[in-house]
């Protein structure tokens, strides 16, 4: 990937705008409940403030469906920002359409200004070039570091860099593209990767990406049955995906060809129900009782997984070992998230569910890197290159 990094770039006294994340939750009452992605921007925009640039921060909120909704504005996020920089941060509600130059002239008077939600605009998300050059207009320097949306191809990441000629990569996304660096394109080897949920299907692309570069690949949770039942193994009434058994056949025998060893689970923690409350019981991995399902990895598989991860010196983790939701059922997820924060391996985790579990265990903070892109995270896993990315190699 060959992006400028926003240290390359010579910026003093400009107005920058800066593409950000700001897609956080919200109550009913429209108060923040997790201000994380907000906090993760701020190196970026302390680093553009301390060289004296105006800067306008870009963001959406939730599926507006390019419409103005109430319920999606970035008005608390402002407030939000304001308190934790400690600084008056300007929010400008007024439509981009109708009221550019009066925007244009409150910009010159304030420091930071943050435009409402972007897609309230339907032209956001149609990558429109008029609209995007209307943003352009705002600035003479561009910064992307929203990641979680490196993957759409939209007027405020893609478009734009057609008419903004200083354009760059703001330290989030700048270690998210380093950190993959590290994780697939130039790692420290012997490197593996866990990957886990419910279904083949919703991970079949990283899986036929990955198991020719890896040297391991840990598969864990529902997906592991559709592995099992490929081998020929009894997996009772767990989860079961019958028309992806010849396409984990396929996997199984290219990792054989690339000498990349699979490991799949030997025992699995089963109940008759899918229920926190279902009495429990250990089985090997290929003789599930007909009327059980399997619902997290047994305690010989935790031991078989940590003794491979211990051995590693680069671990990609995405998605949980079992029903991780449930506490009878969160054991095989905790003990991975456990011996990753014990070990000396370099661990870059990525997957909502992967980063609830960290969250859930407290070890969030022991992991090397936590990736802010849930989607964009899993395309790069893929091999897909991402739009919001490539505009900035242009």
């Amino acid at each position: 990937m060959k992006v400028k990094f926003i240290d390359q770039l010579d910026l003093q006294d400009k107005n920058i705008i800066i593409r950000v994340d700001y897609n956080v939750p919200y109550d009913k009452n429209l108060q923040i409940t997790d201000d994380t992605r907000i906090k993760a921007t701020f190196p970026t925009i302390k680093y553009c403030q301390n060289k004296g640039n105006k800067i306008i921060l870009i963001s959406h909120l939730g599926r507006p469906k390019g419409k103005p909704d109430p319920s999606l504005t970035l008005k608390p996020v402002a407030e939000r920002l304001s308190e934790l920089l400690n600084k008056k941060i300007k929010f400008i509600p007024n439509s981009l359409k109708t009221d550019l130059e009066q925007i244009k002239s409150i910009i010159a008077k304030e420091e930071i200004v943050l435009l409402e939600n972007i897609r309230f605009y339907p032209e956001e998300e149609k990558n429109d070039s008029a609209f995007a050059q209307e943003l352009a207009s705002l600035a003479e320097v561009y910064i992307n570091d929203a990641f979680a949306t490196a993957h759409r191809g939209h007027a405020s990441n893609e478009a734009i860099t057609n008419y903004i000629s200083i354009k760059a990569a703001g330290f989030l996304l700048k270690n998210e593209i380093e950190y993959f660096s590290k994780a697939l394109q130039n790692p420290q080897r012997p490197l593996g990767a866990i990957i886990g949920g419910a279904k083949v299907s919703s991970k079949l692309k990283i899986l036929e990406n990955i198991v020719t570069k890896v040297d391991f690949l840990i598969i864990g949770g529902g997906m592991a049955f559709t592995f099992l039942k490929a081998q020929g193994s009894q997996i009772g009434n767990s989860i079961l995906e019958e028309d992806l058994i010849s396409t984990a056949k396929e996997i199984l025998s290219k990792a054989s060809k690339n000498n990349t060893e699979i490991l799949l689970p030997l025992d699995i923690l089963v109940a008759e129900k899918f229920d926190n409350e279902s009495p429990t019981k250990v089985v090997k991995a290929n003789q599930i009782p007909a009327n059980q399902i399997g619902l997290d990895i047994g305690p010989e598989t935790i031991n078989l997984f940590s003794d491979k991860i211990k051995k590693a010196q680069t671990i990609i983790w995405n998605g949980p070992m079992g029903a991780f939701e449930m506490s009878n059922f969160a054991t095989g997820t905790k003990s991975i998230a456990k011996i990753l924060a014990d070990s000396k391996v370099l661990s870059i985790v990525g997957g909502g569910d992967s980063v609830t579990a960290l969250k859930q265990t407290n070890l969030a903070d022991k992991m090397s890197y936590i990736s802010t892109g849930g989607g964009a995270f899993l395309e790069l896993l893929e091999g897909k290159t991402l739009p919001g990315i490539v505009a900035l190699e242009k």
